[in-house]
């Protein structure tokens, strides 16, 4: 685990490089489907990565703790609707990047959470103009994964959907944006999962030649 170097003592410091919110929503989870490591464990941790996605703004993300903190059942529903609404996401994004069909209770699901989100959808004054912004409801501790269902209706409609990509990776579901010249990123992280897998590729490389070397003599 990675530790924060501002911000709360211990918080996890999420990876936010997927290129669009909702994908760094959905990455939410290390590994694969199948053997996941749970990074929304609590619901500070979901605060966390709302603060730090930009999902939500420090001081909404103070807010929120506060109340969760008094109401902890309350705040312990939001986590788990948010990671079910996480897992949606995935489905239907991930059924896009594979070229699969989206499974018809998964777009039911997205559609009445997009619909929760934009009931709550403001126009706000900026220095500039105006912007798209989100209703101030203290009491709404479901609020965070708002601006990621957004992002992910933006993303769904659009040309760029072409782009996403499904890691590798061989314990990795991760999602991203492959905006490569060529269209040919494989994995979510070069360091990471793609180190790993030129790793295994050299030792199969030269456990094959060796096998080979052995059966010569």
């Amino acid at each position: 685990m990675t530790m924060a170097e501002s911000g709360p003592a211990h918080e996890y410091v999420f990876d936010l490089s997927g290129g669009r919110l909702c994908l760094d929503f959905v990455n939410t989870v290390s590994g694969s489907r199948e053997r996941p490591t749970e990074r929304l464990q609590s619901y500070d941790d979901l605060v966390s990565w709302g603060r730090q996605s930009g999902a939500v703004t420090e001081q909404v993300a103070e807010r929120l703790a506060e109340a969760a903190r008094s109401r902890p059942r309350d705040a312990a529903q939001a986590l788990a609707d948010a990671v079910r609404l996480r897992e949606v996401l995935f489905r239907v994004i991930s059924a896009c990047a594979d070229l699969r069909a989206v499974d018809r209770t998964d777009m039911d699901l997205l559609n009445s959470a997009l619909a929760e989100a934009l009931r709550h959808h403001r126009l706000v004054k900026t220095a500039e103009g105006f912007a798209w912004g989100w209703s101030e409801d203290a009491d709404a501790l479901g609020q965070i994964p708002w601006a990621a269902v957004r992002s992910a209706a933006d993303l769904l409609t659009a040309p760029e959907l072409r782009r996403v990509r499904r890691c590798a990776g061989a314990n990795c579901d991760w999602l991203f944006m492959d905006m490569s010249r060529n269209r040919t990123r494989r994995w979510c992280d070069m360091k990471g999962c793609g180190n790993r897998a030129k790793a295994r590729r050299y030792y199969e490389r030269h456990r094959a030649r060796g096998g080979a070397e052995h059966e010569r003599e």
